[in-house]
């Protein structure tokens, strides 16, 4: 398989393009606008067609690459079913397999962060949006955002995967490139040794700034970047 971490320095943000094989078809999930550039020609590099652009949700601190994607490659644009994005050519289900040239992806509703995030488990890994992130867990007070909801999809969701799977976050500001279901179960500050009552009470009293970026990607983002629909 291939597989590569690509990061955002302005937003902090995590992209992964995977693929099954050289000269194949690859997905992308979560991209930048700013790195779109960087996307085309690591695909060119490695021989690959890029057949699905993901994001797991309408994301506040960045601009989405999914719809210039679109426009430079010709690939599908992938959420999950809930969201509002008028662009996206694919909504897919809590379950619902989408396969890629050998690659079989599990779409997992995880709302919390935002009341339309997904998941996606790709065989000995996850990649959890903004729901899960390394050693935290996303802020829950924009957005149709609900702590209540975050506790279950982490905890009754995401921490019934093997302990061993790899957790690939949407965002890193500590310098964290992977973590695992087992190691966010024992060490996760937010989560480790609290009722879901503390987790709540925790996450509605953080009174965390609003996003810079909010008031233009999430309008942008609904248009997938571009302005333009499909």
């Amino acid at each position: 398989m291939i597989f590569r971490q690509l990061f955002d320095l302005e937003s902090s943000s995590w992209t992964y393009l995977v693929a099954a094989r050289a000269g194949g078809e690859a997905l992308i999930i979560d991209p930048v606008i700013g790195l779109t550039d960087m996307y085309v020609e690591l695909l060119g590099q490695l021989d690959l067609e890029l057949a699905l652009a993901i994001d797991t949700h309408t994301h506040a601190d960045h601009i989405t690459a999914l719809g210039g994607l679109r426009e430079r490659t010709g690939c599908e644009l992938v959420m999950g079913e809930f969201t509002q994005a008028s662009c996206v050519t694919r909504r897919v289900r809590d379950g619902e397999i989408i396969a890629c040239d050998g690659l079989r992806l599990e779409a997992i509703y995880t709302p919390g962060h935002t009341d339309e995030s997904f998941s996606f488990r790709l065989a000995d890994r996850v990649f959890t949006g903004d729901v899960l992130l390394y050693r935290g867990t996303g802020r829950t007070d924009f957005q149709g955002g609900d702590a209540h909801k975050s506790w279950d999809s982490i905890v009754n969701k995401l921490f019934r995967l093997p302990d061993d799977t790899l957790v690939y976050a949407g965002h890193d500001y500590k310098g964290w490139t992977v973590s695992t279901i087992g190691e966010e179960k024992r060490f996760n500050p937010r989560l480790a040794g609290r009722t879901q009552a503390g987790y709540v009470e925790l996450m509605n009293n953080l009174h965390l700034p609003r996003p810079t970026m909010m008031d233009v990607a999430v309008p942008a983002n609904l248009v997938c970047g571009t302005g333009k629909t499909p």
